[in-house]
């Protein structure tokens, strides 16, 4: 099955060397799968042409905003709305997550309440798990379809799903705690408070449920694939 990957942007360069870049943390993420992987730049212009390149697809997370102005937002979400008629299966992570429902009606603002950094904990399909969080973004307002899934007491849409072909999380699956680490230090000070930072440092040696997401989208991929 081929997992076409939409990277929406690029780790931060500090940390490429050693972490690599967005796509290839899902595909470590979703490694023993029997999956093959194919990466679009969507961030960079690079768009595959059409559902049909692949079998199921994935947006990355991303710096920017879905409801800014850049030249690839429109093109990504026409690709989504694309793949969403397809039923192809679709998965879109924090960015992703965000753009999907902006794409199928929804609404994605800068949250007033702040931000999410660190070990985040969720209640997911009647469970506790916990995962990385990075935003400030949420969506506030769900397209016609959507469902809640999952959420937490700070994030009420955190996991969406549409039908049974797309699902989404606002949470960072693919983020380990020294990638979380990295990003407190290049590109959280001066930005989140400093207070945030500390609490989520603290939380970094916790452990996280990043291994059982990563089955449930393996799963997902393979029961929705058209294959």
């Amino acid at each position: 099955m081929k997992i076409g990957i939409l990277r929406a942007g690029h780790s931060p360069d500090e940390m490429k060397a050693t972490q690599g870049n967005y796509d290839e943390m899902f595909v470590r993420l979703l490694d023993g799968n029997g999956f093959d992987f194919e990466t679009y730049s969507v961030v960079d212009g690079e768009f595959p042409a059409g559902p049909d390149d692949a079998d199921g697809w994935l947006i990355t997370g991303s710096k920017h905003g879905a409801y800014e102005d850049h030249p690839w937002i429109a093109p990504l979400e026409d690709l989504i709305r694309e793949i969403h008629a397809s039923d192809k299966p679709l998965i879109g992570v924090c960015f992703g997550h965000q753009i999907i429902a902006q794409a199928l009606g929804g609404k994605v603002i800068k949250f007033p309440g702040g931000w999410s950094i660190g070990r985040t904990e969720y209640t997911f399909d009647g469970k506790t798990v916990a995962l990385n969080a990075w935003h400030q973004d949420q969506v506030v307002e769900l397209p016609q379809g959507a469902r809640v899934v999952g959420s937490s007491d700070f994030c009420a849409n955190a996991m969406l799903a549409y039908g049974d072909t797309v699902w989404t999380v606002q949470a960072h699956p693919e983020f380990p705690a020294d990638f979380i680490d990295g990003l407190i230090k290049t590109r959280g000070e001066g930005v989140v408070p400093d207070a945030q930072l500390e609490a989520a440092t603290a939380t970094l040696p916790n452990p996280t449920n990043n291994a059982d997401i990563a089955a449930h989208m393996a799963q997902f991929f393979k029961s929705k694939s058209r294959m």
